[in-house]
């Protein structure tokens, strides 16, 4: 098998409910770094790659875990197994596909869901131009081959652009690079969204509960959530797990501020 440096592996959360990190975080693999963004002025999605493909040049990773804060790692360590699989392979990201998988779940099937990913960040910082990624949310017919024999449910939109951040997959799927896809399951009966995520070999990997951002708003999701974390023990709870980094974009943060304030002005003068 490949051999994995960790000290060339990082984990990124784009926080929208930083309650719900503090309670997750124990759970994800440790021995990496770990960075945040803080997703709660909208601050996410293809935003979020795109400052973090700019602010992660200098640390000198390889591969880089995307992993949402309503994620739950129950076989943490495999992840490490997975991406020696990615590496041996040539492939440069891996998730779970956006259609065909979950019934509920119908968008884009080439396309992966957000909540978890793994990229080959040496590849793609060897190819990356921002404007040319940006520029690729649009569908061509003749673009993918189809999919209707290789997926578990036939509901799903080849043709939708229903994530801003498809572009980003788009542009690496035009690219010529490989995606893993990896199969998931929602294993719990009458919880419709609670997912069940499988690493290359089928065995599990992580649960996603999803709905972070009604986490302690929302009676019903936070106690569906509470409920799914208190089913695994924590990867790490010592006093000395280490700190996550957070990668500030201080500009974004003036303007989103100058907004808010431009509105409330608004509100008090009409």
């Amino acid at each position: 098998m490949t051999l994995i440096k960790k000290d060339k592996i990082g984990l990124i959360t784009t926080v929208s409910n930083w309650d719900l990190y503090k309670k997750t975080r124990p759970y994800f693999p440790e021995g990496i770094k770990h960075f945040t963004i803080d997703g709660t002025q909208g601050f996410y999605g293809i935003k979020s790659i795109a400052f973090f493909l700019k602010s992660l040049r200098k640390y000198g990773l390889d591969w880089l875990i995307m992993a949402d804060e309503d994620v739950i790692f129950n076989k943490p360590n495999h992840v490490f197994d997975l991406i020696a699989y990615l590496e041996a392979n040539d492939f440069t990201v891996c998730g779970m596909r956006d259609g065909g998988t979950l019934h509920w779940r119908n968008k884009n099937p080439h396309m992966i869901n957000h909540f978890f990913a793994v990229l080959n960040l040496r590849e793609i910082y060897s190819i990356y131009n921002e404007k040319e990624m940006m520029s690729n949310q649009y569908i061509n017919k003749t673009d993918f081959c189809d999919l209707s024999d290789d997926l578990r449910f036939k509901n799903y939109d080849p043709d939708s652009l229903f994530e801003p951040y498809y572009r980003f997959y788009l542009w690496l799927l035009r690219k010529g690079k490989k995606i893993k896809y990896l199969d998931a399951i929602n294993p719990i009966k009458n919880d419709y969204a609670t997912t069940l995520l499988y690493d290359h070999r089928g065995e599990e990997l992580l649960y996603h509960t999803w709905y972070a951002r009604f986490y302690g708003k929302d009676p019903d999701h936070t106690k569906r959530i509470d409920g799914v974390i208190s089913n695994f023990k924590p990867y790490d709870e010592s006093p000395s797990m280490s700190s996550p980094i957070l990668l500030e974009n201080a500009w974004y943060s003036f303007k989103y501020r100058l907004y808010k304030f431009s509105r409330k002005l608004k509100r008090k003068i009409s």
